[in-house]
């Protein structure tokens, strides 16, 4: 879905601000990234919106990036109750125990040398190649994680507001 306005689209555009700006929240957990995405409504289609995403992405700092990622639940653990985080962390439902505990240590080794939680666009993705990110990323030095995390909050936001436009 690329061009068009769609029914979902349109209600976001003609939303009160405050609607629009809690749907924007569901999005993404940045109060910086949603102001730059409010402050730009009506979108004439779905790329539009997804191309302010994009920019509103590049241009956060590092504390609005952490901001963001405060909004994510650790992989393997959803919020309960929150159907999102586990329609998009569904790779990790059939996992065995074995990979399950191996996520946990990973997961705590990350949180503790990052500071925050692994963030991986865990949408259609296996228990094992989340894993296996996290095994490659956990090297990485902050910066370069840093950037890697921009990435891939951009590509959760781009499937979410997707989800948004496309709603009826």
């Amino acid at each position: 879905m690329t061009s068009g306005s769609t029914p979902g689209l349109a209600r976001f555009n003609t939303s009160a601000d405050s609607e629009a700006s809690a749907a924007l929240h569901e999005v993404c957990a940045s109060s910086a990234w949603g102001s730059k995405m409010l402050a730009q409504r009506p979108y004439a289609n779905a790329e539009a919106l997804f191309l302010a995403s994009d920019a509103a992405m590049a241009e956060l700092t590092a504390e609005d990036l952490a901001e963001a990622m405060a909004g994510h639940p650790p992989i393997g653990r959803p919020k309960p109750g929150d159907p999102t985080s586990s329609r998009e962390q569904r790779g990790m439902a059939g996992a065995s125990e074995e990979l399950k505990a191996e996520m946990l240590e990973l997961n705590l080794a990350y949180q503790e040398k990052f500071g925050h939680v692994f963030l991986i666009c865990a949408t259609g993705a296996t228990g094992e190649q989340m894993r296996d990110a996290m095994r490659d990323r956990i090297g990485n030095t902050a910066e370069a994680e840093r950037e890697i995390v921009r990435t891939e909050l951009g590509k959760i936001n781009r499937i979410r507001l997707t989800r948004l436009v496309e709603e009826d």
